[in-house]
């Protein structure tokens, strides 16, 4: 199964870390990219937006998305300073994508799709696309009991705001045991 999410950095790319991303032979297989500002802003009127920046694309195939988000932060970690403090997903999804987040089959929602109340696509070019807020509050108003955030997804940003707390932070292994953490 192919998970598409967004790594967020504690700080956008540097030329030089996306020449060692282009030369990252685990990173070869563009299942993840990045955007970089042009080298001169003045000559061109419209940048990048500055999110994008610290944002990674990432399209990776895993049995779930924790594993896909594992997947592409071990990757990312290969490449010197780069660090990954967030994971977000798209707001606009295929019907197959909505139905990985939703936890329904996707034969299932591709058949709610039918229904005359489902969302309409907010884009019919090349891939159809759904805003996933509308796809969310159809599937809760037929009664599918779909929470905000998929689970993967909370446990993948508590790791991620964790590891980057506890960066540089002087903490013993055994109050890091103390805590619940399985420190080997």
């Amino acid at each position: 199964m192919e998970w598409s999410f967004s790594i967020l950095l504690a700080k956008p790319l540097t030329s030089e870390q996306a020449d060692a991303f282009d030369h990252c032979d685990a990173l070869a297989d563009g299942a993840i990219s990045y955007t970089l500002p042009p080298e001169d802003p003045a000559a061109h009127p419209k940048s990048p937006d500055a999110s994008l920046l610290r944002e990674l694309a990432c399209d990776i195939e895993a049995p779930t998305l924790l594993d896909a988000v594992a997947q592409a932060v071990q990757r990312i970690r290969l490449i010197g300073g780069l660090q990954a403090v967030g994971v977000a997903l798209p707001e606009t999804v295929t019907l197959d994508e909505a139905a990985q987040r939703s936890g329904l089959g996707a034969q299932s929602l591709a058949q709610s799709s039918q229904d005359r109340h489902f969302p309409a696509p907010v884009s019919r070019e090349g891939t159809v696309l759904y805003a996933w807020d509308q796809v969310l509050a159809y599937l809760r108003e037929v009664g599918h009991p779909v929470p905000d955030v998929p689970q993967d997804l909370a446990i993948a940003e508590q790791a991620l705001r964790l590891v980057a707390a506890l960066d540089g932070a002087d903490i013993s292994l055994g109050t890091l045991r103390a805590l619940g953490l399985s420190i080997d």
